[in-house]
């Protein structure tokens, strides 16, 4: 692969990733200055785009702020940060508004009773319907919606296959602030060149990690590349034990962990074991609908107990004709691998969904890198606590969008010039390799070795065992990095080892169980003494520590 000349562009605002949150941010920053998102693949191509159920807003007269609230402190078991909760929710309904000014259509009543009110729905941990959806690919009328927006807009321009490889970041000894973001240098998929993009605020919106584990229902761009850059940079990371796994995605060998919407339990699915029998009320009074970490280790235990391969999701109770209307792209899915779910229950296993912790932020989506924010699946704001509540990731995404946004724009009016022009890429005395198989070993090895032993049910010797191995590999990636050019797999490889080594590391802090991580020698949630996030960075000679810097972050 040739690096070619380095090739430099510099803007107001650098988005890295094209997702819902990296969007939103775009379309609200070009009111201010000029605009560039990165995309590694497609644009478009994100877990946004795939997201299914949809949307959770206060919108029904019956429901509150304070319910909803409520909902998600009680998902999060107690590591919420309550006026990240409060603010989210409470600017729930003004950032739907907007998302329907733009043209995004949810679905409505079609029964005539309703006079076109929104089709609400239900999902687990939910105290009232308040889920906004357009059928179930609620994620993709939405970006399809905010990319015409963008691609419309003269200030955003959308860079696709271009890889972030790691962030630019100036030291600045004596100054203030004393180090800062500048950009990044990414990889141009295309043409192999290595390119120097810069930015005067840099936004990583770059979506969560679920490819570090070896079932996920994630795309396959969701390598964690925001938290390795954030974390090899200096950032402060947050509370990456708390892996979501979610409960029902359809298990076939053709199905890439196909989802299946927690919106069907919502409309009154049944789980079963493979003898017909409900089980789920024997772990949660909530049955089925029950928080996504209480039924995905349900299920986990039950699987491992009976040596199933699968539990059953059982729609057959409900109207056929309902199912087709509501869940039209899961039907068409399940029939073409051979399911009818009106008529037969679906086989279902867990895989790894959605990342709660991630970059640490504020309220304002500021990271503790002066110049440098994130936002969405990337970010660990304090939204999701110690579990993710069903949905609440859209609107995280669209409501941090928009606050990150407001603070972007006021930092481009005081932030500091580099002292120094960026370095182009240095490639050094890399050269071709001939020896790719080292990349797809390790490849499968972090991701079997993280889903064995890091997974939904954990234990002291699991984690330690998971650790010894991690440094191992993470030594012969290093290694092989140096020593050859660069290829999306040998990026995205160093880049979920190192979140392999984040999550490990951060559920080795933790000896209790709670939310999504459960250690088996801890089987209970700890006293008021784990009430508290688990703060970790990268020194400077590579090590991980633990860090108590305060927020909110002042850059000023």
């Amino acid at each position: 692969m040739s690096t070619g000349a380095n090739i430099t562009e510099s803007v107001d605002f650098l988005v890295i990733g094209g997702g819902l949150a990296g969007l939103t941010f775009a379309l609200h920053a070009a009111r201010h200055g000029s605009v560039l998102v990165l995309t590694k693949t497609d644009r478009g191509e994100s877990a946004s785009d795939r997201a299914q159920g949809g949307i959770a807003t206060v919108i029904a007269e019956e429901d509150s702020f304070a319910s909803h609230e409520q909902d998600t402190l009680r998902s999060g078991a107690g590591l919420c940060h309550p006026q990240v909760v409060r603010k989210c929710i409470e600017m729930g309904p003004e950032a739907i508004n907007e998302l329907l000014e733009l043209g995004v259509e949810f679905t409505r009543t079609r029964d005539g009773r309703g006079n076109g009110r929104f089709d609400l729905g239900r999902e687990g941990g939910h105290s009232h319907r308040r889920v906004l959806h357009a059928g179930d690919f609620t994620g993709h009328q939405i970006m399809q919606v905010l990319l015409q927006a963008a691609e419309a807009n003269e200030n955003i321009r959308l860079v696709e296959n271009h890889l972030a490889v790691d962030l630019i970041v100036e030291n600045r000894p004596g100054r203030q602030p004393a180090r800062l973001v500048c950009g990044v240098y990414a990889l141009d998929v295309e043409s192999g060149r290595v390119v120097v993009l810069c930015g005067k605020a840099t936004i990583l919106a770059t979506g969560g990690a679920g490819k570090v584990y070896l079932y996920t229902s994630n795309p396959d761009v969701a390598t964690g590349d925001g938290m390795a850059m954030a974390c090899r940079a200096g950032a402060e990371m947050v509370n990456l034990e708390f892996v979501q796994f979610h409960p029902t995605c359809l298990f076939h060998p053709r199905a890439k962990s196909f989802l299946l919407s927690e919106a069907l339990r919502g409309e009154g699915g049944r789980l079963l074991l493979a003898d017909g029998s409900e089980f789920m009320h024997r772990y949660d009074p909530r049955g089925p609908l029950a928080t996504r970490d209480v039924v995905a280790r349900a299920i986990d235990f039950e699987l491992k107990k009976r040596g199933d391969d699968y539990v059953l999701l059982d729609m057959t109770g409900l109207d056929g004709d309902f199912l087709v209307r509501r869940f039209p792209n899961i039907h068409q899915r399940c029939l073409e691998l051979g399911f009818d779910m009106r008529r037969q229950p679906l086989p279902v296993v867990p895989a790894a969904h959605y990342f709660c912790g991630g970059v640490r932020t504020d309220i304002r989506g500021r990271t503790s890198l002066p110049g440098l924010y994130a936002i969405g699946e990337v970010a660990g704001t304090g939204f999701h606590g110690a579990n993710r509540l069903a949905s609440n990731s859209l609107l995280e995404a669209v409501v941090f969008g928009r606050l990150a946004a407001v603070d972007a724009r006021n930092w481009l009016q005081r932030c500091p010039s580099p002292l120094t022009p960026v370095a182009p890429w240095d490639p050094g005395e890399a050269t071709d390799s001939d020896e790719n198989v080292v990349v797809s070993q390790n490849w499968e090895e972090v991701r079997r070795l993280m889903w064995n032993y890091v997974g939904i049910a954990r234990s002291d010797r699991r984690l330690e065992r998971a650790w010894r191995r991690v440094e191992m590999i993470r030594e012969e990636i290093r290694e092989y990095y140096w020593n050859f050019l660069l290829t999306p797999d040998l990026v995205e490889l160093r880049n979920i080892s190192t979140v392999a080594e984040l999550v490990i590391h951060c559920a080795r802090q933790r000896k209790e169980s709670r939310g999504l991580h459960y250690n088996m020698d801890y089987p209970r949630p700890g006293g008021p003494e784990w009430e508290h996030d688990t703060i970790v960075r990268r020194r400077q000679d590579g090590k991980l520590v633990s860090s108590q810097a305060a927020l909110p972050y002042r850059w000023e």
